[in-house]
C-alpha cells in the first residue's frame, strides 16, 4: 500500500473520471493489483516498451530506452480514489504514476512501435545514470546523517 508521502494535489481531488492508460509488451484483457497506470496517454505508451529509464523534458517530451514492441490499452471500468494511489518512488511529476488496488479490465487501443525521436542516444543514457547514482548518494548520505542525529540526541 502506499507510503506517507505524496508530493503534490490531494489524492481524493484528483480526477478520477478522466481515461487510464496502461502501456505493456503483452496481450491482456486486465491488469493485476499493483500496475501502473497513468492518464497521459503517451507515457503509456512509452511505458509498453518496458524502458528501464525515461526521461521526460520541461516541454513534455517523452525519451526513453525501451527496445520492446507493445501494446497501449485503456482501463475499462470506471476508476474511483480507492483504486489507485500515487506511485511511491515516482521520479515523475505527481499524478504521473498511479498504482492500483484491484484487477481491472483493459481494452486494447493500439500495437505500438518506438519512435526514432524518442530513443535515448548512449551519451544521454550515460548522463543520466550519472545523476541517479548522484541523487542516489545524496538520498543514502541524508539517511546516514539523520540516523546519526537520532543517536546522538538519544545518548544526550
Amino acid at each position: 500500500m502506499p507510503r506517507g508521502r505524496w508530493r503534490g494535489a490531494n489524492k481524493k481531488d484528483w480526477d478520477h473520471g478522466k481515461t487510464w492508460y496502461h502501456g505493456s509488451p503483452l496481450r491482456l484483457t486486465a491488469i493485476r493489483e499493483g500496475s501502473t497506470i497513468t492518464q497521459d496517454r503517451d507515457l503509456a505508451r512509452v511505458f509498453s516498451h518496458k524502458p528501464t529509464l525515461v526521461s521526460i523534458s520541461d516541454n513534455g517530451a517523452i525519451r526513453h530506452n525501451g527496445v520492446t514492441p507493445g501494446f497501449l490499452y485503456c482501463v475499462a471500468e470506471q476508476i474511483q480514489p480507492a483504486d489507485v494511489y500515487p506511485h511511491p518512488r515516482s521520479s515523475m511529476e505527481p499524478g504521473k504514476e498511479w498504482l492500483t488496488t484491484r484487477e481491472l479490465r483493459v481494452t486494447l487501443l493500439a500495437p505500438t512501435r518506438i519512435l526514432d525521436k524518442e530513443r535515448l542516444t548512449e551519451e544521454e543514457l550515460a548522463e543520466l545514470r550519472r545523476r541517479l547514482s548522484l541523487k542516489e548518494s545524496r538520498r543514502s548520505a541524508a539517511i546516514t546523517t539523520e540516523s546519526s542525529e537520532k543517536q546522538a540526541s538519544q545518548s544526550d
